[in-house]
C-alpha cells in the first residue's frame, strides 16, 4: 500500500476511533489476499475484530467497576454441592432473563454455603451478558449511602446506582443484627436513611 494512502487511512481510523482495525488491517489485508478473500468477507473480517475486542475492553471495564470478587467465578463454584432443583435455578438464572423482568434474587443460606461465591459468579455470568453489575456488602453500601446523605450527594448516588442492571448486596443478616442491637433503623427504599 502506498505511504501516502497508509497515513491517510490511519489518521482516518484514529478520528473514527477505530483503534483495533488501526492495529491490525495490514495483517488482515494479508490474510485476504492468502485467502482470496472478497471485499465484503474482508470487511466483515475488519468489523468483526474490532467489536469483539471492543466487547472484550467492555467486560474487562464492566468486571473492574462491579467490585465483584473476580475469584468466585461460576466454573470455581461446585454445583454438585447443591440439590438438583436448585442447580437447574442457577442454571437458569446464569442466562439473565430474570435480569430484564426486573425481578429481585435473594440467596438464602447459612455461613459458609457458598452465597456470596455464588451471587458473585453469577454477577460475573451477566457482565459477559453485557450488563452492568455493582457488587457491596450491606455494610459498606449502606456507609456510602449516609456519607453521601450528610454530603449532600445522595441523589447524585443514587442516579449512579440506577445505570446497573444488578445490584449485589451481600451480608444483608449481619447488618440487621448490627441494627437490632444498636436500636438503628434505615429504610433505603423509601430513602430514608
Amino acid at each position: 500500500m502506498h505511504k501516502k494512502i497508509q497515513e491517510e487511512l490511519a489518521r482516518y481510523l484514529d478520528e473514527l476511533h477505530l483503534s483495533t482495525i488501526r492495529r491490525q488491517y495490514t495483517r488482515l489485508i494479508d490474510e485476504a489476499r492468502v485467502e482470496s478473500l472478497n471485499h465484503e468477507q474482508f470487511l466483515f473480517n475488519l468489523a468483526r475484530l474490532e467489536c469483539d475486542s471492543r466487547r472484550d475492553k467492555r467486560v474487562e471495564r464492566y468486571l473492574k467497576e462491579s467490585r465483584l470478587p473476580l475469584e468466585k467465578t461460576m466454573t470455581g463454584f461446585d454445583l454438585k454441592r447443591l440439590p438438583f432443583k436448585v442447580t437447574q435455578q442457577v442454571k437458569t438464572l446464569v442466562e439473565g432473563e430474570f435480569v430484564g423482568r426486573k425481578e429481585n434474587l435473594l440467596i438464602f443460606g447459612n455461613p459458609g454455603s457458598g452465597k456470596t461465591h455464588l451471587a458473585c459468579g453469577i454477577g460475573q455470568e451477566l457482565i459477559r451478558q453485557d450488563k452492568r453489575v455493582y457488587f457491596s456488602t450491606c455494610a459498606l453500601l449502606l456507609q456510602d449511602l449516609l456519607t453521601a446523605k450528610k454530603e449532600l450527594k445522595l441523589k447524585r448516588l443514587l442516579k449512579t446506582f440506577s445505570r446497573y442492571d444488578v445490584i449485589i448486596i451481600d451480608d444483608i443478616g449481619y447488618v440487621q443484627q448490627e441494627q437490632k442491637r444498636n436500636g438503628g433503623v434505615v429504610y433505603l427504599a423509601g430513602r430514608t436513611i
